[in-house]
């Protein structure tokens, strides 16, 4: 069974988590589908062979190899020199990346509130197991001084992290996404959450993370209002970050040119993810977070 610890509780306090929630995310793990290596040991068995304490296979001796490795039994048996190798275990690095922009702040819920609930579920996976977590804002204030987070004892201090996070100006995903590479030189699981709705493109953001090898995820999040908006007459539209106004007559066909272009889009996006190697999910403001992580997450191969 489960222990819910007094840390978990201070957290069931937040809606980012609803209490039946923790349960079922801490029986859950991140899987990373490449092989890094961390300062520390952590819990998660590597595919890495290493030098710790359960034993695996056996391989060749090879001049230079450490001798105190060598299996002196199998050497008097077979008379040819082995090397035992062991299981060895790593430690996951998991970063949130959350588009913070003035855009998310659109919905019921928000954008952002979605990403924050879903940084907050792949968070609390990763603390429950030991993963060092780590959570950026790709604009705002909040993007300073972002917190490093290791074991279950962090988890209050990502909700608050989390929950002081609110939509703020324009961005640049492009020069958000080079401030955090050049802060983090890790390898690790990257995942972004954000709406792509960058006017100079999200595509050099994406090549800045592939160079660094790190294991990309993209969630682009849409509010149904986007997807299918209820819009009629003339109206004035503003873009809430650069201001940028259009005046424009809804029609029944500027709506359906409208969702052409949306799905345009959204199709663009999964192909340049998909052709490089990123696992990409396009989701919306109505999606369960449940549901998001424990089945089309796990489907990506982000959770088992």
């Amino acid at each position: 069974m489960p222990l819910i610890t007094s840390n978990d509780q201070r957290v069931a306090t937040s809606d980012l988590l609803p209490p039946e929630l923790l349960a079922r995310l801490e029986r859950m793990e991140l899987v990373s589908r490449k092989i890094f290596r961390g300062r520390l040991k952590g819990e998660r068995r590597s595919r890495r062979k290493g030098q710790s304490v359960e034993f695996m296979d056996y391989r060749d001796y090879v001049p230079g190899d450490d001798l105190r490795f060598l299996d002196w039994n199998l050497y008097a048996r077979l008379e040819r020199l082995f090397i035992k190798l062991f299981l060895e275990e790593e430690e996951l690095h998991f970063y949130a990346l959350i588009d913070s922009s003035a855009s998310m702040g659109f919905g019921t819920p928000t954008k952002l509130r979605v990403s924050q609930q879903i940084a907050a579920a792949l968070g609390f996976i990763g603390l429950c197991h030991a993963d060092r977590v780590k959570l950026h804002t790709l604009t705002g204030p909040a993007s300073v001084n972002p917190p490093v987070l290791r074991g279950r004892a962090s988890v209050w201090r990502m909700m608050e992290y989390l929950e002081a996070i609110e939509p703020f100006g324009g961005t640049s995903l492009a020069e958000s996404v080079r401030r955090f590479c050049l802060r983090n030189t890790g390898k690790g699981i990257v995942i972004l959450l954000s709406d792509l709705l960058d006017k100079s493109g999200y595509e050099a953001a994406l090549r800045m993370l592939l160079a660094q090898q790190y294991d990309i995820y993209v969630i682009h999040i849409f509010c149904r209002e986007e997807l299918q908006p209820e819009l009629a007459g003339d109206l004035k539209l503003v873009d809430s970050e650069d201001q940028d106004v259009a005046e424009v007559t809804i029609s029944h066909p500027l709506l359906q040119r409208y969702r052409r272009t949306v799905a345009k889009f959204i199709q663009e996006a999964k192909e340049f993810c998909t052709r490089r190697g990123i696992a990409y999910l396009m989701t919306d403001n109505q999606q369960a977070v449940e549901r998001l992580v424990s089945q089309y997450l796990r489907e990506r191969g982000l959770v088992r």
